[in-house]
């Protein structure tokens, strides 16, 4: 497999390539609710549920928050423009039932873009839980299906979010990275294995493909658009598509960049850690970062498991993606025909292994 570089070696200067190490003593990335959101929230709330709109039929225009939807709009900017993520703190989940908790997390992310589904199933609103599943050997199975350490990567869409229900015994902290100051390093560093991260890598769609699809996609982590940098990385996947005998062997030259890639994640200089308290509401752009997670102990009782529902979202500011993205993109398009409402009992959840 040969390797073309997008274009000289060039730092992306913006907000978004930010270190851990600038940001670990401030807090201003976290946007409070305070007591007049809460209550617009449950008006909007208490609307849906008397007119039974339901989750993936509800939309901004039904979830109405005047005061808030000011301040999502900060929190939307800093997303596509700023640093690349928002933690949305003061939900008071404990009051709502979890159906409740989702329909108003529902509508907050209605209001910074369209949701999009996150697997074959369909599924619109996705559940964080340990599924007793392992993502090594089933190759249905998900990261976030399991209690394990997740290594640095990102989503196949704009924007995830991440909405805590219940946190874990111990660990499962949060941990994430700017991919694009870890790009600007390579270009510090390292401006030929930048030019092999601008190249073509194969990533495994790990049974998710669509009818005439193959098992995999190819894609450059590193792209650029319009004067933008999209990072799409993904170690694990890029790793398990190399099961497929017509996939190219990774050259040493592509096996050393990610592993600078992975070693630079890792730096205690680029990454940020933060830890979700219940009704924590995290939102990364995938474009510019880059999301992992600690492995964790889990309480015994199933009410109390840790349980996060996720979000993937298209946001306005990212009309045009790189011409490479069009093929993963393409599967998202044909989840999205059969979208799935979300389900809350356990035992459902689980059957998701079974797909």
């Amino acid at each position: 497999m040969t390797t073309t570089p997008y274009s000289t070696p060039q730092p992306y200067l913006h907000p978004s390539a930010w270190k851990g190490e600038d940001l670990s003593s401030c807090d201003d990335w976290i946007s409070h609710l305070d007591a007049g959101d809460v209550a617009e929230l449950d008006s909007a709330l208490a609307f849906v549920k008397s007119r039974a709109i339901q989750i993936p039929n509800l939309s901004r225009n039904d979830f109405v928050i005047p005061g808030l939807a000011k301040k999502l709009q900060a929190v939307l900017l800093q997303l596509e423009e700023g640093r690349g993520f928002v933690l949305l703190r003061g939900l008071p989940v404990g009051r709502y039932s979890k159906a409740d908790a989702a329909t108003i997390y529902w509508g907050i992310g209605a209001h910074l873009g369209q949701a999009f589904a996150q697997n074959a199933q369909g599924d619109m609103l996705g559940h964080v839980r340990d599924l007793g599943a392992n993502w090594n050997t089933q190759m249905r199975a998900r990261g976030y299906h399991t209690r394990s350490h997740l290594p640095f990567h990102n989503d196949s869409t704009d924007v995830v979010g991440l909405l805590c229900l219940q946190k874990a015994k111990s660990g499962g902290a949060s941990r994430i990275a700017s991919s694009a100051a870890i790009h600007n390093e390579f270009v510090t560093r390292r401006p030929d294995l930048w030019a092999v991260m601008c190249g073509p890598f194969c990533v495994d769609r790990r049974g998710e493909e669509n009818a005439g699809q193959k098992p995999y996609y190819v894609t450059p982590c590193f792209n650029h658009l319009d004067g933008r940098l999209f990072v799409r990385y993904n170690r694990t996947y890029i790793d398990s598509a190399q099961r497929f005998a017509e996939v190219p062997r990774l050259s040493p030259l592509q096996v050393e960049a990610l592993d600078l890639m992975d070693a630079l994640c890792n730096e205690p200089a680029f990454h940020l850690d933060m830890s979700f308290e219940p009704g924590d509401m995290q939102f990364l752009n995938n474009y510019v970062v880059l999301h992992s997670r600690g492995d964790y102990e889990d309480w015994p009782e199933v009410e109390r498991k840790r349980h996060l529902l996720r979000l993937w979202l298209r946001t306005p500011g990212f009309r045009r993606l790189p011409a490479p993205f069009a093929d993963r993109n393409a599967d998202m398009t044909g989840w999205q025909q059969h979208p799935r409402p979300p389900v809350f009992d356990a035992s459902e959840i689980e059957v998701e292994l079974a797909h």
